[in-house]
C-alpha cells in the first residue's frame, strides 16, 4: 500500500473509532469500515464472516490497491 498517498491510507491513531474496532480496511469504491475481528477479502471488498461487528467510517476515492488496505489498529499508549 501506499502510505504516502493519503486517499489509499488510513492513520486509526487519529480516527475517533469505537474501543471495539481492532481492523481498518477498504473496499474498491473507496469506502473504508472498521472491524473487530478481522474481516476477510470478497470480489470488491471486505466482510466480517459473520463474526463481530463492523462499522462504516471514511470515504475517499476509490482504490485500485485495496487489496492491500487491511490495516490492524494500534493502541494509543
Amino acid at each position: 500500500m501506499d502510505t504516502k498517498n493519503p486517499d489509499n491510507y488510513m492513520d486509526l491513531i487519529d480516527l475517533d473509532l469505537p474501543g471495539w474496532v481492532n481492523w481498518l480496511a477498504q473496499d474498491a469504491d473507496g469506502q473504508w469500515w472498521g472491524y473487530e475481528v478481522e474481516p476477510h477479502q470478497h470480489h470488491q471488498g471486505w466482510y466480517e464472516n459473520e463474526l463481530g461487528r463492523h462499522i462504516k467510517t471514511n470515504k475517499t476515492a476509490a482504490n485500485q490497491d485495496w487489496k492491500n488496505s487491511l490495516q490492524k489498529r494500534v493502541r494509543k499508549i
